[in-house]
């Protein structure tokens, strides 16, 4: 079996299938991991959703923030965005299967030596902790509340970690820091603002000191191989062989990226309108 994760998709269908067929995936025996946001902003938003649950069975999958605000939107507690490409999901005959299906992918997949998730670790957690927290969240998806949870899933505070947190505040920042976060402090005080591959500066007189989360030298994670997305601007690069970034901005203009799990290598191809230019 040949293992290959791909980058954020966001309704951009053509360049996965193009990207697939290239490496010659076979059903029968290959497996694909995504680091989710599968949908929103890209052109094919329900032909993608119902193309990854048509493969689920040769499928790993985690929730990126783009799935959890679809989540949202359907369950009627959040407003679309002028900017998203929803609307035939929503209207979908299928879409009760479907949003039932993407609800119960978790957080976060760890297995044989690699960890899937969709924007990141904090630098205090190892990733045994970043399992038992995401499993918090992913309980209450599959549960009752989850209309309650996406409804209070939104917001920037608190920007911390505290095993003192509970209800809805602790389930937030569990939620920010695996599907939103890009920069932090060493002890993981979230920057939610800054979104480029630089942080903007603080206002004079800020001693916090925030650099990517995969940049803290002494993060619990340094030794561990993690796969994510999320993070466009950054173009796939990082400061650290084990952490893989696979978001290169396909729906955006950048690239579509495959990463074969066995061998470090990667595939992409350019994209333009949601499609492969090759």
């Amino acid at each position: 079996m040949t293992i290959y994760a791909v980058g954020d998709i966001q309704g951009c269908l053509q360049p996965l299938k193009f990207l697939l067929k290239k490496v010659a995936f076979n059903a029968d025996r290959d497996q694909l991991w995504s680091v989710g946001d599968i949908v929103n902003r890209g052109p094919k938003c329900l032909k993608t959703l119902r193309f990854l649950h048509d493969m689920r069975d040769n499928l790993v999958m985690v929730l990126g923030n783009h799935d959890l605000h679809l989540l949202a939107v359907a369950a009627g507690v959040r407003a679309p965005t002028p900017t998203d490409t929803l609307d035939k999901i929503l209207a979908a005959p299928d879409r009760d299967k479907l949003l039932n299906w993407l609800a119960h992918r978790p957080l976060l997949h760890h297995e044989d030596g690699h960890t899937l998730v969709h924007a990141g670790i904090p630098p205090q957690w190892s990733v045994e902790d970043a399992l038992r927290h995401a499993r918090e969240v992913e309980a209450v998806l599959q549960s009752p509340d989850c209309v309650t949870f996406l409804g209070a899933m939104y917001g920037n505070e608190p920007n911390a970690w505290s095993e003192d947190l509970t209800g809805m505040e602790r389930l937030r920042v569990i939620t920010n820091y695996l599907t939103r976060m890009r920069y932090c402090t060493k002890k993981g005080v979230l920057d939610l603002v800054s979104k480029g591959p630089r942080p903007n500066p603080g206002p004079p007189g800020d001693s916090r000191k925030v650099s990517a989360w995969f940049s803290h030298p002494h993060r619990k994670t340094a030794n561990d191989r993690i796969i994510f997305g999320h993070w466009a601007s950054i173009e796939g690069h990082t400061d650290s062989p084990n952490v893989i970034a696979l978001d290169t901005g396909c729906v955006w203009g950048g690239a579509m990226t495959l990463y074969r799990l066995d061998s470090g290598e990667r595939i992409s191809c350019p994209c333009k309108n949601g499609k492969c230019q090759k």
